[in-house]
């Protein structure tokens, strides 16, 4: 009897490996949303340069940037996702905002 395995074995155990987390990666106490809090609220990026110097940028989220929480993003994956579901809601509300409001 041979213990040779066939070339597709081995590739399914390549692929196997390659799929696995590495057992030093613990991410049992991470938080879930902790970036889009800081992304709703601007946040400071420092970049390191090789030669020693360091650059400091403010960025602050665009015009009209909506970040969802994780349980409402859930069920709204995407941006048409949203506008749809905002659309819908649109009709029942009492009135309608005039030009000046939408800005």
């Amino acid at each position: 009897m041979s213990n040779k395995r066939s070339s597709g074995q081995d590739q399914q155990d390549q692929q196997d490996q390659d799929d696995s987390m590495a057992p030093e990666y613990d991410f049992s106490h991470s938080i879930q949303g902790k970036h889009a809090i800081a992304m709703r609220n601007g946040y400071t990026m420092v970049i390191q340069r090789s030669d020693g110097t360091r650059e400091v940028r403010e960025i602050a989220p665009r015009a009209g940037t909506v970040v969802l929480d994780p349980d409402v993003r859930a069920y709204f994956p995407d941006s048409e996702a949203v506008n749809r579901a905002l659309r819908g809601l649109i009709g029942l509300l009492p009135q309608h905002p005039t030009p000046s409001e939408t800005r």
